[in-house]
């Protein structure tokens, strides 16, 4: 969450570290310098209901194995 998006959504850096359990000078570093680990990110991102997007990313896509399928498909 960028300090921009956090503030228009009225969300204070405490209340944002009180929750997701990052520290408060992290998020701000975060937020000025965009260094963080993966851990805290996970725990911010979780915080406000994205994570399923990350989920979305680890997930195998259906690629064709072989060319017989990408015909069979098009």
């Amino acid at each position: 969450m960028c300090e921009k998006n956090r503030k228009s959504k009225g969300v204070s850096v405490k209340s944002l570290s009180k929750k997701s359990g990052v520290p408060d000078s992290t998020i701000r570093k975060f937020e000025k310098a965009g260094e963080i680990s993966l851990r805290q990110f996970l725990l911010l991102y979780g915080e406000i209901g994205k994570l399923s997007d990350i989920q979305k990313l680890t997930q195998k896509a259906n690629i064709p194995s072989s060319l017989d399928e990408v015909i069979n498909h098009a």
